[in-house]
């Protein structure tokens, strides 16, 4: 079953319909590899391995990514992190001060910065106490002015998937695109929604090389949709949003694949050894179910333990002020040493 009277004419912008993209030098020559004189862009002649415009398509990494991903590469965008792929979907479907998005607290809390930047109006729906998407309260919410719904699935912070009956009733029932965060779907056993591209019009998923392939400092994000989604957002992107840089250590770490294997694999091991021992600190109360490279505990006093483990030179992230994260605390899966580290200080504060 398909979204009813799903048209994505009307969900985007006239004026982003209606726009002619800017057309860059190397969008008007692409290279064929053959040796040219280019002489087409006012770029340095000098070579110093970044004196070209590097390719606004960024082909090759997409080529690769399509492989690995098992979808047409039509159907991919590149962004400057994935922060700057949500901000495009928001200024190709969102008119400021008028349409209005839905998120999902407590989740990623840069789709309520991007709604506000965007000036969007933000419609916050609680995940329910096993902290799964209030489906039919959202669609209760929503009128012909809610373009989106955001889904982080693993969600951060609470570490858990979506059920695939919630996801799907909105993605059938929801008139608007439902896009689905999967910043940590590599450490998760359920399947990437990319499978379902073809059957739902509406479905966007957005990926990253921040988490399991531990690129977060190259800053590529990416965005998985239906071609008419994808062109769209490529008429409003900035011509060269992914440098020559991040392109190339992105093509060198994907094909890398057994590697990144292998890595993920130590992280999910060091998971589920570090789960066992924090069932043994006093002071944690419950230890929430996780398919991501973290965890989520509820401790007697968060910002107190906190504190302590900052003075033992231990790092963590304390999310007692997000909705139903009250003296919650999330731990990053580090090396081995790394989480030996932080259980020999959980320990030592207790």
């Amino acid at each position: 079953m398909q979204p009813k009277k799903f048209n994505i004419n009307y969900l985007v912008r006239p004026n982003v319909k209606d726009l002619k993209p800017y057309s860059s030098a190397r969008d008007e020559y692409q290279s064929t590899g053959n040796a040219m004189v280019f002489l087409d862009a006012n770029e340095n002649p000098f070579q110093t391995d970044v004196n070209r415009y590097p390719d606004p398509q960024q082909r090759n990494l997409k080529e690769e990514l399509a492989k690995i991903k098992a979808v047409d590469a039509g159907n991919i965008l590149l962004g400057n992190g994935s922060d700057e792929v949500l901000d495009l979907l928001f200024r190709a479907f969102c008119e400021p001060g008028a349409d209005n998005v839905i998120t999902l607290p407590p989740t990623y809390g840069m789709y309520k910065v991007l709604a506000n930047i965007n000036n969007i109006e933000n419609r916050e729906i609680l995940l329910t106490a096993d902290f799964e998407p209030d489906v039919d309260k959202i669609l209760q919410t929503a009128d012909e002015r809610t373009k989106m719904t955001f889904l982080c699935s693993p969600n951060n912070p609470t570490g858990n998937s979506f059920s695939e009956e919630n996801i799907e009733r909105l993605l059938e029932n929801f008139n608007g695109l439902i896009i689905i965060d999967e910043a940590y779907i590599d450490f998760s056993a359920k399947e990437s929604w990319l499978k379902k591209l073809e059957k739902y019009p509406n479905l966007v998923v957005t990926q990253t090389l921040s988490k399991a392939f531990g690129m977060a400092g190259i800053r590529l994000g990416i965005c998985y949709a239906s071609e008419e989604i994808i062109q769209i957002l490529n008429k409003i992107k900035p011509p060269y949003n992914v440098n020559e840089l991040t392109q190339q250590r992105a093509l060198s770490r994907i094909i890398n694949k057994e590697v990144l294997n292998l890595e993920i694999a130590d992280i999910l091991e060091e998971r589920s050894t570090v789960f066992k021992a924090l069932d043994e600190v006093k002071y944690i109360e419950k230890i929430y179910p996780s398919d991501a490279n973290f965890i989520l505990v509820k401790v007697d006093n968060a910002t107190k333990r906190y504190e302590e483990l900052l003075r033992q030179g231990i790092v963590i992230r304390n999310r007692t002020t997000q909705p139903l994260c009250e003296n919650s605390l999330r731990f990053t899966i580090g090396t081995k040493e790394e989480n030996r580290k932080l259980i020999a200080a959980l320990k030592e504060i207790s």
